[in-house]
């Protein structure tokens, strides 16, 4: 005699699933919600986050660094809250928080630092895209942004997030929400994004400990020589028929 189907056991299995699909973009709307109404509403985070974006926005790695070691003990915190800072509202260059961490922790704390803040901020942002949608993505990081992210991704596919992160020139911000949009796994986009940001991570660091001055001659140099490796790597696999 054949098994009957649990219903029951289906239907809630249906619910749970349902439960949990409103209640991510919930949540995610209410944490922005509060950010946002502490900033409207408390002078004192108002004016951390008016100079923490000034000094983001101005370019300047010295000033970076003097602005994270000033909050003493605190410093690694305050270079992760800044790197995701710039992913959530600032879109500047994260190579020069990397440059940051370089002169205030030396190369090795400095990379690390790097690599960890950089890879929180891209799981945050890849976390709004998915929970939300892309219209409220495209509000926040602006249609053109994201639409070169989709050319991006139609272009080497599997392989976007970790060339994006290779090449320093590739708004990697606007990629970590638009891989948000796509079916990529959380796990399989976070692997390619530490994967690709651990060289560049280290090599930044490196670069603001030793020689803060010839930072843009490094970054193009080493931009350039990675630009060129990932179009090898993609031209190599599609002349052996091989997806990107």
């Amino acid at each position: 005699m054949s098994e009957m189907p649990d219903i029951g056991k289906e239907h809630g299995e249906s619910r749970g699933r349902s439960v949990a699909r409103w209640l991510r973009p919930a949540v995610t709307v209410l944490l922005l919600g509060a950010l946002g109404s502490a900033y409207l509403f408390s002078g004192t985070f108002r004016g951390e986050v008016n100079r923490a974006s000034g000094v983001l926005m101005s370019g300047d790695a010295s000033a970076l660094r003097d602005y994270i070691l000033s909050y003493g003990a605190w410093a690694p915190v305050v270079s992760t809250a800044l790197m995701v800072l710039q992913a959530l509202a600032a879109f500047v260059p994260s190579f020069l928080l990397g440059f940051a961490n370089g002169l205030a922790f030396g190369p090795l704390w400095g990379g690390l630092l790097s690599i960890v803040s950089a890879a929180l901020a891209a799981a945050i942002s890849f976390g709004i895209a998915r929970a939300v949608g892309r219209t409220p993505v495209e509000v926040l990081v602006g249609k053109r942004s994201l639409g070169t992210a989709d050319r991006w991704f139609a272009r080497y596919g599997a392989y976007a997030v970790l060339a994006a992160r290779l090449i320093p020139v590739v708004s990697f911000d606007a990629i970590s929400y638009a891989a948000g949009l796509t079916r990529m796994g959380f796990w399989r986009f976070l692997l390619a994004t530490t994967a690709g940001m651990t060289p560049a991570s280290f090599v930044y660091a490196y670069i603001g400990d030793r020689a803060p001055g010839d930072a843009n001659l490094f970054l193009a140099a080493f931009g350039a020589f990675v630009a060129g490796a990932v179009v090898f790597a993609v031209i190599q696999r599609r002349r052996r028929g091989k997806p990107v």
